[in-house]
């Protein structure tokens, strides 16, 4: 083999290891996020029975795409992480190949939420990963020998990142990409625009022969029916129509109350799994909802459910701060189930997985200093802890 071809072919793996190992840590950033996208395609190609099982699927494919990355970067068990690179790719070209041909309403999820690519976008960039497998991996012959070195380089990172990955499944991610990331501001604190009609509605309750209407200010029902309640909601066309996250949420009543998370300093814990929490669970977020309301925080508990879904009040002195939301907006707005999030005038400062609570001395620190500070120091530690890490890794796999 020449040495242009032997280079060549070296180059190519080397890309492939590039595109593998960001996918996979991006992902192990992220795992919930990336059970979420594993989930949808369970559902898509109809094994929907398999969901329960879409969190370790999506960890330990993510694993397998960073270490098939670093062995590909840094040249050792060439022939192993030839043939896996290449099964995974014409795998993943296969499947989004399907995606781009019936376009679902999903994400590829092929760097977790750090880059969201359309199906044909997608697509394209398997085919292009499928060329640089062909020169790097064809003929399947004199793949070489690494210099024993490098086995102790792809090692040390391999573990370092099944730390990150530990890390990341116990805490939420370092750096957030959802819309409910640092300083994003809630739609219900967005000021209008001039001429532009108000995100949210008030909405009328009124009731007749047992069965209930709903009714807006200027289409109010005649005489024979009676008023129940008064209701805000969010008007169905404006959720589409703006870059500004929606946390929705009601009483038990049913009443929208999404203002309640606008007020200065505000404290929502969120369990989007209810079933999961056993009692020291509910036993951390009562203390916390304690200590945010001492401290001087308007304290939220959001829970995915509904009145009558939801049990008895798991501890008592809970159910004064519950509200209900749904599913897919708490799981967004915090990856740990109990999770803590921080908004203060509607706009989001910090988060907390519920195993590292903020203490009370901390809650009291934070709602007497400025805001602005506390999310700027939160976001730049996540930030600078991430890119530290992929500088550590790129620099053991290159230069070992």
């Amino acid at each position: 083999m020449s040495g242009i071809h032997s280079g060549l072919r070296r180059a190519s793996a080397f890309l492939i290891g590039v595109v593998f190992f960001l996918s996979g840590i991006f992902k192990l950033m992220d795992p919930v996020g990336a059970g979420l996208v594993v989930g949808e395609y369970f559902n898509f190609f109809h094994v929907g029975f398999l969901k329960g099982a879409s969190l370790p699927v999506a960890v330990i494919l993510s694993f397998v795409e960073a270490l098939t990355g670093i062995a590909l970067i840094t040249g050792v068990y060439r022939k192993l992480a030839a043939m896996v690179a290449a099964l995974l790719t014409a795998f993943f070209t296969l499947v989004t190949l399907v995606l781009w041909i019936f376009n679902p309403a999903m994400d590829c999820g092929c760097f977790g939420e750090v880059i969201h690519l359309t199906h044909a976008q997608t697509f394209l960039k398997n085919v292009g990963l499928c060329l640089l497998a062909a020169v790097a991996f064809l003929p399947a012959r004199d793949y070489g020998k690494p210099r024993n070195h490098r086995y102790a380089a792809f090692w040390i990172v391999a573990v370092s990142t099944a730390v990150f990955a530990a890390y990341s499944l116990r805490y939420i991610p370092l750096m957030d990409f959802t819309p409910f990331n640092t300083s994003s501001k809630l739609m219900a604190a967005a000021p209008a625009a001039e001429g532009e009609e108000d995100a949210y509605v008030s909405t009328f309750i009124y009731e007749k022969n047992g069965k209930q209407g709903v009714f807006t200010l200027d289409r109010l029902p005649d005489s024979t029916w009676t008023f129940v309640r008064t209701e805000t909601m969010l008007r169905q066309d404006n959720i589409q129509e703006t870059d500004y996250p929606v946390l929705s949420f009601t009483d038990a009543e049913g009443t929208y109350c999404d203002s309640l998370a606008c007020d200065p300093a505000v404290m929502v814990v969120s369990v989007y799994d209810v079933e999961a929490l056993s009692t020291p669970g509910w036993e951390q977020i009562r203390d916390l909802l304690q200590m945010s309301e001492k401290a001087g925080f308007t304290t939220l508990l959001l829970a995915a459910s509904t009145p009558a879904a939801f049990p008895q009040e798991p501890l008592p002195g809970v159910g004064k701060y519950l509200y209900f939301a749904d599913y897919r907006t708490l799981i967004s707005l915090n990856r740990s189930n109990g999770g803590a999030t921080y908004f203060n005038d509607g706009n989001l400062i910090r988060k907390w997985a519920r195993v590292k609570y903020p203490r009370q001395k901390d809650l009291d620190w934070m709602y007497q200093h400025n805001s602005t500070d506390v999310m700027l120091a939160s976001d730049s530690r996540g930030r600078i802890t991430f890119q530290a890490f992929i500088l550590y890794a790129f620099a053991m796999m290159l230069f070992v």
